[in-house]
């Protein structure tokens, strides 16, 4: 796993391989979203701060691991889940445009 920090902080995680979380959160599509997606009012990403991936911290990835509250209740666990995941380690505003978290051509 994978975190992205931006200006130092830790921003996202991914369940990616290395060279696969690099093409997600360094691609023009997820710098759009993190400009757009805010977090207590505030822009993840000011597009001008320097974002750096690196191994995710065991911390990081208990909170990627952790059940999600908000998770939609129809949802069957024994269904087997394919694809790349981000899960964002600060609060996120919800009352942003939909953002696209992960480029189309490399979703699963």
């Amino acid at each position: 796993m994978f975190t992205l920090e931006i200006g130092g902080n830790p921003i996202a995680i991914t369940d990616a391989e290395e060279a696969q979380a690099r093409a997600i959160f360094e691609s023009d599509e997820f710098k759009q979203d993190l400009t757009a997606m805010t977090s207590e009012g505030k822009p993840l990403w000011d597009g001008q701060a320097h974002l750096n991936v690196r191994p995710a911290s065991q911390e990081e990835v208990a909170a990627f691991e952790a059940p999600d509250l908000d998770a939609d209740d129809d949802f069957d666990e024994d269904e087997e889940e394919d694809g790349l995941f981000v899960t964002f380690l600060v609060p996120i505003d919800h009352d942003h445009d939909d953002v696209s978290a992960i480029p189309p051509q490399l979703q699963s």
